[in-house]
């Protein structure tokens, strides 16, 4: 069963920097009137690592990769290879109303549906008890050097006993944003619009406005790209 009524799909084709890919995620909940999901690239190697994680645990990488702090939580991810997505659910919409940890699992069950569809055998790990995702992602987070794709929590989709896909989330007064990576399948054979189509029988394809462009390069420059934010802690 359908997760939203219906669904706008952003295939964000455009390669773009790390900072801008965070900005865009941003500005996208700032303006959502319907659940959104937006596809997209890196224009070079990258980490991302969540909003409460260590400068500290990614440093190393920095003269190989695009570092960001994301603004959701969650761990490290490591970009490039992987089908990278956000989800917007705006707080109008009667979905955002659901606890976070149902959200998680019914966006992994699409996916799991996306993945069937293709032939694969995934799996939602574990079944979900009431709070169980949170206190897996805090415990998670507070390991130093944490890697997403190596510590599945429950509700992480697996393929042949690895993770496969994994997700945070950000709650605020505008809405509940989604970040998540698949990594280690095979991404053609129209996965992302599998996914969309699972996720909502009503998608419509649309394209980021000028107006969000604008907003997303100032939180860009502002936030996500500058020193303050990456060594926030």
């Amino acid at each position: 069963m359908s997760i939203f009524a219906a669904l706008d799909v952003y295939h964000d084709i455009a390669p773009r920097s790390a900072a801008m890919n965070m900005a865009i995620d941003e500005a996208l909940l700032e303006s959502a009137r319907v659940p959104s999901v937006r596809f997209y690239r890196w224009q070079s190697p990258a980490l991302s690592f969540g909003y409460f994680g260590r400068f500290a645990d990614v440093a190393d990488y920095a003269d190989e990769r695009d570092l960001v702090r994301r603004w959701t939580g969650g761990g490290i991810v490591f970009h490039g290879e992987d089908l990278t997505y956000s989800i917007v659910i705006p707080a109008n919409d009667p979905v955002f109303a659901e606890s976070s940890t149902f959200i998680y699992e019914k966006i992994h069950c699409a996916l799991v549906a996306a993945l069937s569809g293709m032939g694969k055998c995934a799996i939602v790990a574990g079944g979900v008890d009431p709070g169980s995702v949170a206190v897996a992602m805090r415990t998670a987070v507070s390991a130093s050097g944490y890697r997403c794709f190596a510590n599945p929590v429950r509700a992480d989709v697996m393929l042949n006993h690895r993770k496969v896909a994994g997700a945070a989330q950000r709650r605020t007064r505008a809405g509940l944003l989604q970040q998540g990576s698949i990594q280690g399948v095979a991404l053609g054979n129209g996965l992302a619009e599998r996914f969309a189509q699972a996720l909502s029988a009503n998608c419509s394809e649309r394209r980021i406005n000028q107006e969000i462009f604008n907003r997303a390069r100032e939180l860009a420059q502002c936030k996500y790209g500058t020193e303050s934010w990456l060594r926030k802690r």
